[in-house]
């Protein structure tokens, strides 16, 4: 029997009640398929910064690499200045445990409202590979004489050969086993980042010869943008930089339902990985048992999905879309027709 440790960060605001819920499901599934697991609770956060001014305690990278993956709940805390824990504890973890994908499913679930008119659940189905530590966020680049008026501030654009062809490795090898459609779309900005992409245009354009049953296809992100509102069903699996992954993942979590139900994997393949829904702390519902917890078990169908347990996760995701599409009236939190806990007991009840 399959036995899994996992490292779980509730966070800040109403992450440590979506986790729950998460950690509720997985159990649930565990005791169906047949694998155990334990879970280590670490308090790292906005509580904790404001206590110890500490974001990441000493040796608590290599801690997490002891674990099979990390379950996140959120970082965000409203008595902590932006950026803080965002670049200190979410980057630091990226970057120190080498997760260089970052993984965005982009599925519309039965019952679930999106702004597109007549879009359906067939029309929104597809995936996002995110470089996840280059480009502008690997932080090159620095201010001179600042506060004045001759300031010059600069940022700059990191890509590695290394960088470029794993991400894109990661895309070619999940487009060929995703679905019969085999559709893998580089997003970049080739007309005008003459350097960089043409960079990851030329690595692509030769490794698609690998992968001959694939259809290498191509957006400027300007396009991209306006196609994946347009005609959503065009796509299948994505690739991009850092920069416009970051951008082009909030526009498609609006097309499938808002944050509320988008998850998320931050990915070393083989190694340390964090799963997380994408929503936020949303401290205002702290404590009130009405936030949507469906993005966090989203995440967790993820991360038993990059365990291996492939059945579990499949079966998880179903038991959403029951969910979705016949026992909530809203995705938006204290509309849901159910508190927080009780759409976890109706994901269980469905599995």
């Amino acid at each position: 029997m399959a036995h899994y440790k996992i490292a779980v960060i509730g966070g800040d605001g109403t992450g440590p009640e979506v986790v729950a819920e998460g950690i509720k499901v997985i159990k649930a599934v565990a005791d169906l398929e047949g694998f155990t697991f334990e879970t280590q609770e670490l308090d790292w956060g906005g509580d904790r910064y404001l206590k110890t001014g500490e974001l990441i305690p000493e040796g608590g990278v290599e801690l997490l690499k002891q674990f099979d993956a990390t379950y996140l709940g959120a970082v965000g805390h409203p008595d902590v200045a932006p950026g803080i824990l965002e670049k200190g504890l979410l980057l630091t973890l990226r970057f120190e445990l080498d997760q260089y994908i970052n993984l965005r499913p982009v599925k519309l679930y039965p019952g679930v409202e999106t702004p597109l008119a007549d879009k359906k659940p067939e029309d929104i189905d597809f995936v996002v590979v995110r470089e996840n530590t280059e480009d502008l966020y690997a932080g090159v680049g620095g201010n001179f004489k600042k506060g004045t008026p001759d300031e010059v501030a600069t940022q700059t654009s990191v890509n590695t050969r290394k960088g470029v062809d794993r991400c894109l490795r990661y895309a070619f090898e999940l487009c060929r086993k995703r679905n019969d459609k085999k559709r893998l779309t580089l997003v970049a900005k080739t007309n005008v980042l003459t350097y960089a992409h043409d960079l990851w245009d030329r690595a692509y354009k030769e490794m698609a010869t690998e992968y001959p049953d694939i259809e290498a296809d191509y957006n400027h992100v300007d396009a991209c943008c306006m196609w994946m509102v347009k005609n959503p069903e065009y796509y299948d699996t994505i690739v991009t930089t850092n920069m416009f992954g970051d951008i082009i993942t909030d526009l498609a979590a609006m097309i499938q339902g808002g944050m509320g139900v988008a998850a998320g994997g931050n990915i070393r393949p083989g190694g340390a990985s964090m799963f997380e829904p994408m929503g936020g702390s949303a401290p205002k519902y702290t404590g009130q048992g009405v936030i949507n917890p469906i993005a966090a078990i989203a995440a967790a169908s993820m991360m038993l999905d990059f365990l291996g347990e492939e059945a579990s996760a499949k079966r998880v995701e179903q038991a959403i879309t029951k969910v979705t599409g016949t026992k909530m009236q809203s995705m938006a939190a204290g509309r849901m027709g159910h508190s927080t806990s009780q759409i976890g007991d109706l994901v269980c009840e469905a599995l």
